[in-house]
């Protein structure tokens, strides 16, 4: 049985003070749950003070650079995030690739220089508005996964997240209905399949993304190809956060 994963995606908000008072506040409230991930992706200032006060709380950055150092000014290198104790990274996220112009080839390098460090890749694909109305998402979320994935051993593989986040459902209110996410989830199972296996396919985690909130979230992960939820402005808020991993 495969766990459960739910992690917030912050993005550019909050101050490192606020941010290790929310993790203390719903650290304390959590528990130890064997079966759920819970994790919080922050940007990068605040991660070594969030680690220092976590215990149940999985810490991650939102983004990384595949080299281990050099002239690459404002990145943030995977030793860097070692250091500080922090095992997950999201990787491809759609901001990432339409505001600041990630490529395929790039987020490959990001997903093997993570696993050659032993540390978890949240994967993001997804599509737009125009691509979802030209009924063309699993073609281009396969593409994007195959590119991303290209040479990622099936030992490794089993190592990945896979985080579907239709772009259009994402901070705009609109979200994919339970049904629609788990089609393109399970889309997304049988490409990794069709690439490695079944028994990898079935051992990747794959999160929904898009406008995920307290009160739909026990839909979304209702869904048997749907094992969490990557979320954006709900798990700003403590109460909210919660609702949702609770």
């Amino acid at each position: 049985m495969r766990k459960q994963i739910i992690v917030g995606n912050w993005k550019m908000f909050k101050t490192n003070s606020q941010a290790v008072e929310f993790v203390k506040n719903v650290d304390s409230q959590l528990g130890s749950n064997e079966n759920l991930i819970a994790g919080i992706a922050a940007p990068a200032v605040m991660l070594s003070d969030m680690t220092k006060v976590a215990k149940n709380l999985v810490v991650a950055a939102e983004n990384c650079y595949f080299e281990k150092e050099g002239a690459f000014t404002g990145e943030i290198s995977i030793p860097m995030l070692q250091d500080i104790n922090v095992s997950y990274v999201v990787i491809g996220h759609s901001e990432r690739r339409d505001i600041f112009g990630e490529t395929d080839e790039m987020i490959n390098a990001k997903v093997k220089a993570l696993l050659a460090a032993n540390m978890t890749p949240i994967l993001c694909c997804g599509e737009s508005l125009e691509i979802y109305e030209a009924g063309t998402t699993m073609d281009h979320v396969k593409k994007q996964l195959s590119d991303d994935l290209n040479g990622v051993s099936a030992e490794d593989m089993t190592k990945v997240v896979i985080a579907y986040e239709p772009i259009w459902a994402i901070g705009t209110g609109k979200v994919a209905t339970p049904e629609i996410a788990q089609e393109v989830c399970k889309g997304i199972r049988d490409h990794i399949a069709s690439l490695y296996s079944q028994d990898v396919a079935d051992q990747v985690l794959i999160q929904y993304g898009g406008s995920v909130k307290p009160d739909n979230i026990k839909d979304i992960l209702g869904q048997s190809d749907i094992d969490g939820a990557l979320v954006g402005g709900a798990s700003l808020v403590e109460e909210s956060y919660l609702g949702l991993v609770k």
